[in-house]
């Protein structure tokens, strides 16, 4: 994704990488070290997004956005405000009432985090994206305060719509290009 994006001209079309993550622990470029709580075995990588630190792993969705801000007329504010509406138009097609929390980027659900952004803007250009979780093995979690907040709970898709009724990650990774594209275009 860097290469990608270092190596872009004014007609590299944009993408989105869909994908699923091996456990490991992220920390952003402004990360503090002491949110990370207790060592579990998890390898924590130093990353060049914002935001603090956070969880990935198998069940959870990760949608790196490589997009031309400049050719989009985009600012980050409102790259921001699309991509979470992306994702609580997503979440709504499973009937699951998601909303944004000032001041706390992401998705949240009755004030439990279910996506997380985390971006990265460099010569006018997006990399990195968000991370939505959906049938996952939360306990990670508790061994960092998500995304620099204290005790902050953590939700999934498969919790909220039940396991027997719950998409899979691929249904929901097609979903979600459909209104990342909507809310892109």
């Amino acid at each position: 994704m860097q290469q990608f994006t270092a190596e872009r001209s004014a007609d590299t079309r944009d993408e989105i990488w869909l994908c699923e993550h091996p456990p490991v622990f992220t920390l952003g470029l402004a990360g503090k070290p002491e949110h990370l709580l207790k060592d579990i075995g998890v390898p924590v990588v130093n990353i060049d997004r914002g935001g603090q630190i956070t969880y990935h792993g198998p069940g959870q969705l990760v949608a790196y956005l490589l997009l031309d801000l400049r050719r989009r007329n985009l600012g980050v504010r409102a790259l921001v405000t699309r991509i979470e509406q992306a994702l609580i138009d997503l979440l709504a097609a499973y009937a699951i009432p998601a909303e944004r929390l000032p001041g706390a980027p992401g998705v949240y659900v009755a004030g439990a985090k279910i996506a997380a952004l985390g971006l990265r803007i460099k010569n006018g250009c997006c990399f990195h994206g968000l991370s939505l979780n959906v049938a996952m093995d939360l306990s990670p979690y508790t061994a960092i305060n998500p995304c620099g907040y204290a005790g902050m709970p953590v939700t999934q898709i498969s919790e909220l719509c039940g396991a027997s009724a719950c998409p899979t990650l691929d249904q929901v990774g097609v979903r979600l290009l459909e209104h990342l594209q909507e809310q892109l275009s």
